[in-house]
């Protein structure tokens, strides 16, 4: 039996969807235009009105919004509703020190939370499951949106936050709790700590997960479902448009439904800001279409992935993105080569490590050096430290064949990399220190 959780709105005919976009479009426009000075100044600058928007093509029309858009205007400078009317804030963590703020109305809220609902009701969720969600709750958009989507299903729901990882295994297996809600990343340190206080997966009662937050692979899919015992399914958001929900998996684990009536994706070449037709891949770009707060025209993501509407056996209608490959700004290159976490993590997976790995970057005599730290089992520090050399380069050479450049490869032993509670830490690159 499938299950939705607004079954009219998310198997909608595809032109009912498409009106309903066009309609909110137009509105929406004309609302930034005429409460929002910052987006208002955009606009002007590129010679167009409100007026000029008449059919959803006409969106290309408008100007873009970037991280620098958000970053310039903080922290009210995007604001679009009276701060009265604003009932929380979320926030992403700064690197330039200006964080980037999202303002929401209860009304935003309410949407945002309906659209978590979907996406755990597309995992299996009721209102008989226990959801446990382990993202950071605070500024960080993960716990509260997956909280109140779990409130909106009726599902009990167990607020863990991140971190004390051993009373977070207690709770499962003492409540039950059914479904899990936090990074890829945790989740796969969650299966590695259930083992080593020699349980397995039969001792607790989880059917599914949803993980999201940051990259994961189809190998770290698996092995989280190995080690859990449960299916793994991908949910995507960002701060900027309203957090987790903006997108998420259904029961054929291939792409993630974007929620249409109330977010109008495209995708645009990077380098040129072209719209590219469906099925080719570039860069994701936000409009969101009915919020009050905060509502951005054509934010720019970095995703890269690609969008499809072909059939799905779910029923869902609404289109598809797949998973993204990488950022744009977090690709890496060395020695001239486009190197983007995931095909390490890809590799490193199929030849049977561990995902704890980091990337280090650096500059030295104006030659980039790259060296992978690669953190081995128990059971393959045992076997490997005694044939060190071979299994080195027998990894070099698989990374070689998928990257097109060699790495120095070291092999650590168990528990060398620091865990992630909430996004791992994969990259880094000192040549950002340097130049």
């Amino acid at each position: 039996m499938k299950r939705y959780f607004q079954k009219d709105i998310e198997t909608a005919p595809v032109d009912w969807i498409k009106s309903l976009q066009k309609e909110k479009l137009i509105k929406q426009v004309k609302y930034v235009y005429d409460n929002n000075k910052y987006y208002h100044r955009l606009m002007d600058e590129k010679g167009v009105t409100p007026d000029d928007i008449k059919e959803l093509s006409d969106i290309s029309k408008l100007p873009f919004l970037t991280k620098n858009d958000l970053r310039e205007a903080y922290p009210y400078g995007l604001l679009s509703a009276p701060l009265k009317d604003c009932v929380r804030i979320q926030s992403t963590s700064g690197t330039t020190g200006r964080r980037v703020v999202a303002f929401y109305t209860q009304h935003d809220i309410d949407l945002w939370e309906e659209c978590c609902a979907r996406a755990i009701v597309a995992a299996g969720g009721t209102d008989e499951d226990v959801v446990q969600v382990c993202y950071g709750y605070g500024l960080f958009t993960g716990g509260p949106g997956l909280h109140g989507g779990s409130h909106k299903v009726g599902s009990l729901t167990i607020p863990m936050s991140s971190g004390n990882t051993d009373r977070q295994i207690q709770f499962m297996r003492d409540l039950g709790s059914t479904i899990l809600c936090c990074t890829p990343s945790y989740a796969a340190y969650i299966g590695e700590r259930l083992r080593e206080m020699g349980c397995t997966h039969d001792d607790i009662r989880l059917k599914a997960g949803i993980f999201g937050a940051e990259p994961w692979t189809e190998e770290m899919r698996r092995d989280i479902e190995a080690k859990l015992g449960i299916k793994a399914y991908d949910i995507y958001g960002l701060t900027e448009i309203s957090g987790p929900g903006v997108s998420f998996e259904c029961e054929e684990q291939n792409g993630m439904h974007i929620n249409e009536d109330h977010f109008l994706a495209e995708i645009i070449d990077p380098d040129t800001g072209e719209v590219l037709p469906e099925g080719e891949e570039g860069e994701l770009v936000f409009t969101s279409l009915d919020k009050e707060a905060f509502p951005l025209l054509r934010y720019r993501t970095r995703d890269l992935t690609v969008l499809t509407r072909e059939k799905c056996s779910c029923g869902r209608t609404h289109i598809k993105m797949m998973k993204p490959k990488g950022r744009s700004d977090d690709m890496l290159i060395i020695r001239g080569v486009n190197v983007f976490p995931s095909q390490i993590e890809t590799v490193l997976l199929k030849e049977g490590y561990t995902p704890n790995y980091e990337i280090h970057v650096d500059r030295i005599a104006n030659e980039d050096t790259f060296d992978i730290n690669v953190e081995l089992s128990e059971e393959q520090f045992r076997q490997i430290k005694d044939n060190d050399e071979a299994a080195k380069k027998a990894l070099t050479g698989a990374m070689v064949k998928m990257l097109g450049i060699r790495p120095k490869i070291h092999l650590l032993a168990p528990k060398s990399i620091t865990r992630s509670e909430g996004k791992a830490v994969r990259v880094i690159d000192k040549r950002k220190l340097h130049d």
